[in-house]
């Protein structure tokens, strides 16, 4: 069976062998349906339920502003941070039968009616939907006027093996739709019937580079270098650079799109608000490529055909701010509004930097933010992959999807710059509890990271410890309830085995710093003996805590934090 061979294959690239076929399948599916809304990489059976008591739920999620969530501390702490959130909130069961059931979806609809509802469940609940109803109840709907009238999006998603949807089951999911749209909380309700055909599909793009095609008939062509392959710059339609480059395929923005920018967007600030302006002027908008300075594309495939361009692998180095304001302002577009574009298509990173560098100078870039840009990051990802066996190499992802078609490589050995940020913070920056309010904390510690005079051991056994710390939870080594407290961990490990000190960035000092310490983290029985002793003193300061204060909550405190490493540094 060709979806049976897709899940194995599946299993192999996130080390989840061990998960019975039941299970893996979910695994699979959560990663199939939630690729689709978010394009980086993620640990698919962190979103997976499993377990009794589960009301027929296999895989919840929740995406604030495009941001992948699970755990109700985490959507309550973005939601926070955020002034207008756009909210989709998925739900996922998934079953290996081959055909559909007209009692599985009427079930399912009834169990989110009921967890929707502020009453008791009628049922025993896990602590996965006691987590799903804090989600729900606090994080989304009790922060409901910063939506300011823009409700959750719901997407229902029920998977099966089956290939055709009888007309019955259609009429079934329609019914549903209508059953939780007339709650009144969402502004738009799908509950889809999803086929082994569709898996296949959302599997192929989840593993594919991101591509795009569009018109550009008036283009011209840029002379080539030895460092340039191509470049071409003209008009592109807006209507046609929203629709087949900044969408995805479930028409939301693609995000992902724009990792190699210096900033995100920044809201409707002043720029911002006349660029907004100018597109809801019909006087002005045909006169947006003369106002606008336009985008520019660093691309790792390009292929002219005709009046069509096919990107592959590639991102927007500038106009990351024109680029949000047009996909949030599409229905004002009309075919009279055109946007300037440079598409350069080069596998030199140095040409990337500086595309990056020059088109940025154009904007209120300061140097210092447009030279901390490549060089270290450059220098991370040869420092993971070169000079070590195959069971102790990782893979620093600087660009989205950079790895997604090696076959050869474990998904769970990629790690990306926001996770090992967040590693590097917690193991060394003493930031455990400070990770949750992740923008907040850059904004805050920045300076601190990626720095040329730093060592690249560190940062490596930082994401090495995270590596370890995740499978053990994955392979049930470490009790789950433990995995809100996974950073605690890795600070735990530098306290214990290193001393609290600043690490000393002397290069011979941290290589002899760092050696034995990853011998240990890539052994597999020395790595669960040590984090095993460093669940003692952990439980201990969980104990200290009001039982009635969730684990994902109290680790997002200071105060925890302290009590944690006085129970652990301790005689």
């Amino acid at each position: 069976m060709v979806i049976g061979g897709l899940t194995r294959e599946f299993q192999k690239t996130h080390d989840l062998t061990s998960l019975p076929e039941s299970e893996a399948f979910e695994a699979f599916a959560a990663y199939c349906v939630l690729s689709s809304f978010y394009e980086s990489e993620f640990a698919p059976d962190t979103f997976r339920t499993g377990g009794g008591n589960d009301l027929g739920i296999d895989a919840f999620a929740v995406l604030v502003d495009g941001e992948l969530l699970h755990e109700a501390d985490d959507v309550a702490r973005v939601m926070d941070s955020r002034i207008r959130p756009v909210v989709d909130i998925v739900f996922l069961q998934a079953k290996t039968s081959s055909k559909f059931e007209s009692r599985v979806i009427s079930d399912l609809a009834d169990n989110l009616l009921h967890l929707l509802d502020q009453a008791e469940l009628p049922y025993p609940a896990s602590d996965d939907i006691r987590n799903i109803r804090r989600c729900l109840h606090d994080a989304v709907y009790g922060n409901v006027g910063k939506l300011a009238g823009r409700l959750p999006r719901l997407h229902v998603f029920y998977v099966t093996t089956g290939s055709e949807v009888a007309a019955m089951i259609r009429q079934k999911a329609t019914s549903a739709e209508r059953k939780l749209s007339a709650t009144g909380l969402f502004d738009e309700v799908s509950f889809d019937c999803t086929t082994r055909q569709h898996m296949r599909e959302l599997y192929r793009r989840a593993t594919s580079s991101v591509t795009a095609e569009f018109p550009m008939p008036r283009r011209i062509v840029v002379p080539s270098t030895a460092a340039v392959e191509q470049a071409v710059t003209g008009l592109i339609a807006a209507t046609d650079l929203v629709e087949c480059v900044l969408s995805d395929d479930a028409g939301r923005l693609r995000r992902t799109l724009f990792h190699e920018n210096f900033r995100d967007f920044q809201g409707y600030n002043e720029v911002n608000s006349k660029i907004r302006d100018t597109l809801c002027d019909p006087g002005e908008r045909d006169l947006f490529s003369l106002y606008n300075l336009g985008i520019t594309i660093v691309t790792r495939g390009l292929k002219p055909i005709g009046d069509r361009v096919i990107l592959t692998d590639f991102q927007i180095v500038n106009g990351c701010q024109t680029c949000h304001v047009l996909f949030d302002q599409r229905h004002q577009l009309t075919p009279g509004v055109h946007v300037k574009l440079m598409v350069v298509h080069t596998q030199d990173e140095d040409v990337v930097s500086g595309i990056a560098a020059a088109t940025n100078r154009q904007t209120m870039i300061s140097e210092e933010d447009l030279s901390v840009r490549d060089e270290f990051h450059r220098l991370l990802e040869e420092y993971f992959e070169h000079g070590r066996d195959r069971q102790q190499r990782l893979y620093y992802e600087r660009r989205s999807k950079q790895y997604s078609e090696r076959k050869d490589i474990e998904k769970v050995r990629v790690i990306g710059r926001a996770q090992l940020t967040r590693a590097y913070l917690a193991m060394f920056l003493d930031e455990p509890a400070g990770v949750g309010h992740f923008k907040s904390l850059i904004q805050e510690r920045g300076r601190e990271l990626f720095q040329p005079d730093q060592q690249p051991v560190y940062y490596y056994l930082a994401a090495a410890t995270w590596y370890r710390v995740e499978w053990l939870l994955r392979n049930k080594r470490i009790d789950k309830k433990y995995a809100p407290a996974r950073y605690h961990l890795l600070a735990a490990v530098r306290w214990q085995s290193m001393g609290t000190k600043a690490p000393d960035h002397r290069p011979r000092v941290a290589e002899e710093k760092c050696t034995q310490l990853l011998r240990d983290i890539w052994d597999p029985n020395a790595s669960e003996r040590l984090f095993t002793r460093l669940l003692r003193p952990l439980q201990r300061a969980m104990d200290a805590e009001p039982p009635s204060v969730p684990v994902g909550e109290m680790v997002r405190t200071q105060r925890f934090a302290d009590r944690f490493r006085q129970e652990l540094l301790r005689r």
